[in-house]
């Protein structure tokens, strides 16, 4: 997990639209920028999508925002997630 200042680096800029990236703390926004990473994601995408937040976060740091996000994240990437880490399927919308 390194330290970057710059998240826009490393995603693009359009998940990031309503703020500046550079003013997001990798690790005090986790749970803003870890949901916003993956919320365009699908299955074609997902592997790209979700390996820069791998360089960033832990499994288990990845697992728990997307647990607890408002943010609007499909079951489909919640599944994705799960399968991925190999951790009990959930869902943000039953």
């Amino acid at each position: 997990m390194n330290a970057v200042k710059d998240i826009s680096k490393i995603f693009p800029k359009h998940l990031f639209w309503d703020v500046n990236p550079k003013n997001l703390d990798i690790q005090d926004d986790k749970d803003f920028i870890i949901p916003r990473a993956l919320i365009a994601t699908t299955v074609d995408t997902f592997t790209k999508d979700i390996e820069p937040l791998e360089q960033l976060y832990s499994k288990a740091q990845i697992v728990s925002e997307l647990q607890k996000t408002k943010e609007r994240i499909s079951n489909e990437v919640c599944k994705l997630v799960a399968r991925r880490y190999h951790v009990k399927q959930f869902l943000r919308y039953q």
